[in-house]
């Protein structure tokens, strides 16, 4: 080690040395957090941020900035040491004095809305990797809409070994090599360290071979030669694919006993420790102070890009595209987006046709993809099942990223996390579509778009027992509940093609989280005869059809259940029985609703539930004495018609579970 200091030392060292002062200090005042690999990364850091990284951090939401994405979000304190030693407003020294603190912008790992320079929240690995896929996704796909006069920027990532063993990272791998994505560069921390001790206890990939054969250029330097990687950055930029660069470092560089060992990973160093590593490494300053020299150089690359910049924001004054430019990267929808969706929800009520839910997902598109250039979108390799594909979008291909359906490929997890990854980058608004049951793949990268309230669509089709054939292991019964269980997620369930499209005009309105659509394969009828300009799904739950009398019993059910409860519901008053049904499309607005228009809705009677998989989570609308009525276990193969029958989900099961409670 003392070879090695001596070796780099010099004015760029002491530039990185500022971060690995800031990470000891931070962690060490924090008493718990992740020191070793921002010590081992300040070099590859430092030289990125100071010579090559576009941005500006006077404006650290300009549009054509180049977005930089710490995968490895333990070492969550490099990005903050970043963002403070450049001068960016509001991650002053005082929020490195409080990480890991209740109320401080320093979590434990970045999250996303804390600081506007933290472009995406991290922490589980191969999450970010996976996400800037995505925002280089984005950045193509935009430059070949608005010209590269407004669009032309670089994603680049610092990854750990964790991120890499990952199975997430194999995917989006993949996919960024087939897509040919040249702006993307992956800065692989080559220390051979992970928590349980050195990499070859679990691991013996030649990741470079790995990635070469997804279609990577690849490049191994040493982490702390600020020439090599001065070097390998240039490289990267002049590759014409995406290029991974492992940059062979020493993980707690610097710290005399714990460099190079598992024990720098995850804990402070200890006072003894942290006062001899930073006498290692020269640095004589009191805790959370930086010289004013190296304090003057980190802030002159703060300001480095105010040039590019301003040449930006003239030429986006000058360009006739402007306007709308600036629509879709604020958010914002077209004015006269719902013309054409009102128009298909009018005239089903006329029509009144028989469809699959999926069907009436992709007669919904086909109104609003004219209608909302911004909306993209495609499928796990499930086109002609999800029905995710309309003419009017083209296909995108390393060729044409002016298609906007996407052929994910068998890659559900990297599909939900590059949607992240577009969401966040801005301008366009994602859609994904796989089987229901395969949401459990993707589902780590839900739960971040929840937790990031972000805007993205999941198009989940074949969405109960009612697909059939297929059998158990494609059949989703816990599914609902555990997507409902996701907070901010809204989960839709329509019953017909009018709830469909009222679902979908819901989910792109919403600009404070995602949804998802469960939509089925078999067909149903059009329920809502009646047109209503008012969106009735955007209730959450309503009244459907209204009983005889005084309510005694109140059917409540979801999607292909709801025009099984009106069968049920004939039966009853048949019977003598005043039965109410409420149509439960999104549990999570209806939850929204004040109690007392909860309590109309849901009725003073007996209260039923009714859906084709389990119960957990109904006890919310149902009560302690409520009945439900679905699954239990696992599905079965079989005709859809027949297992609705084995498992006693049918009109006639329903009505005599009522009469049995009321006798």
């Amino acid at each position: 080690m003392a070879e090695l200091l001596e070796r780099t030392a010099g004015p760029e060292r002491r530039m990185a040395d500022a971060l690995r002062a800031l990470a000891i200090d931070a962690v060490e005042a924090a008493k718990s957090g992740h020191p070793g690999m921002p010590m081992g990364m300040a070099d590859v850091a430092a030289t990125l941020w100071t010579k090559v990284l576009k941005f500006d951090a006077a404006d650290p939401r300009w549009p054509d900035r180049d977005r930089f994405v710490l995968s490895a979000g333990h070492g969550s304190m490099l990005l903050y040491g970043l963002l403070h030693l450049t001068g960016h407003a509001g991650m002053e020294m005082d929020e490195l004095r409080n990480f890991r603190q209740l109320g401080s912008r320093t979590a434990g790992h970045p999250e996303f809305g804390e600081h506007p320079g933290i472009e995406t929240t991290t922490g589980p690995l191969g999450q970010g990797l996976a996400t800037a896929v995505g925002m280089a996704m984005a950045e193509r796909m935009l430059a070949a809409r608005f010209g590269r006069s407004l669009v032309d920027h670089r994603t680049w990532v610092i990854a750990s070994d964790g991120d890499l063993m990952e199975g997430i990272s194999h995917e989006a791998a993949s996919l960024a090599g087939h897509l040919k994505l040249s702006k993307l560069t992956v800065l692989f921390d080559d220390n051979s360290i992970s928590i349980d001790g050195a990499t070859d206890l679990s691991c013996s990939d030649d990741v470079l071979k790995r990635f070469a054969a997804y279609g990577w250029a690849t490049k191994r330097i040493d982490g702390h030669d600020h020439a090599e990687i001065a070097g390998a950055l240039g490289y990267a930029m002049r590759s014409g694919k995406p290029t991974l660069i492992a940059c062979r470092t020493i993980i707690g560089f610097g710290a005399p006993t714990k460099a190079g060992t598992a024990g720098s990973h995850g804990a402070p160093l200890g006072p003894d420790e942290a006062a001899a590593a930073k006498a290692a490494l020269g640095w004589t300053e009191p805790p959370f102070t930086i010289p004013a020299d190296i304090a003057a150089g980190w802030q002159e690359a703060g300001r480095r890009g105010a040039r590019e910049r301003m040449a930006w924001l003239r030429r986006i004054q000058k360009s006739p595209q402007r306007a709308e430019f600036e629509r879709v990267t604020s958010g914002r929808l077209p004015d006269d987006w719902r013309a054409g969706l009102d128009a298909w929800k009018q005239a089903l009520s006329t029509e009144k046709p028989k469809l699959a839910t999926r069907q009436s997902s992709q007669k919904a598109l086909e109104a609003l993809i004219p209608a909302i250039p911004e909306l993209v979108g495609g499928s796990a390799d499930l086109t002609g099942s999800n029905l995710t594909h309309v003419k009017a979008m083209g296909t995108l291909s390393p060729d044409n990223w002016g298609g906007r359906h996407i052929h994910f490929g068998v890659r559900e997890h990297a599909m939900g996390a590059a949607m992240n990854g577009m969401a966040l980058h801005g301008g366009l608004i994602p859609f994904g579509g796989t089987f229901l049951v395969f949401s459990d793949y993707m589902r780590p990268a839900i739960r971040l778009a929840a937790l990031m309230r972000q805007r993205a669509v999941y198009v989940f089709t074949h969405d109960s027992i009612g697909l059939g054939e297929d059998g158990p292991t494609h059949q989703p019964v816990e599914h609902l509940a555990a997507l409902r269980a996701i907070p901010n997620l809204h989960v839709f369930r329509p019953a017909d093609a009018v709830e469909t499209a009222e679902a979908w005009a819901l989910a792109l309105s919403r600009t404070d989280g995602p949804s998802a659509l469960a939509l089925t394969r078999q067909a149903l009828p059009t329920l809502r005869t009646t047109h209503t300009p008012e969106n009735m799904t955007a209730r959450g739950g309503y009244v459907l059809v209204e009983a005889s009398a005084q309510r005694q019993a109140t059917l409540i059910a979801s999607g292909s259940e709801v025009s099984l409860a009106v069968a049920a519901r004939e039966l009853l008053e048949a019977e003598g029985v005043p039965t109410a049904v409420v149509s439960m499309p999104c549990f999570e607005l209806f939850m929204q609703q004040d109690e007392t228009t909860q309590a109309v809705t849901l009725g003073g009677g007996l209260r039923v539930g009714i859906e084709a998989a389990i119960g957990f989570g109904w006890d919310r609308v149902l009560g302690l004495s409520g009945l439900f009525i679905g699954m239990t276990g696992f599905g079965a193969s079989g005709p859809y018609e027949k297992l609705y029958r084995h498992f006693g989900i049918t009109a006639e099961a329903v009505a005599a579970a009522v009469t049995r409670r009321l006798d």
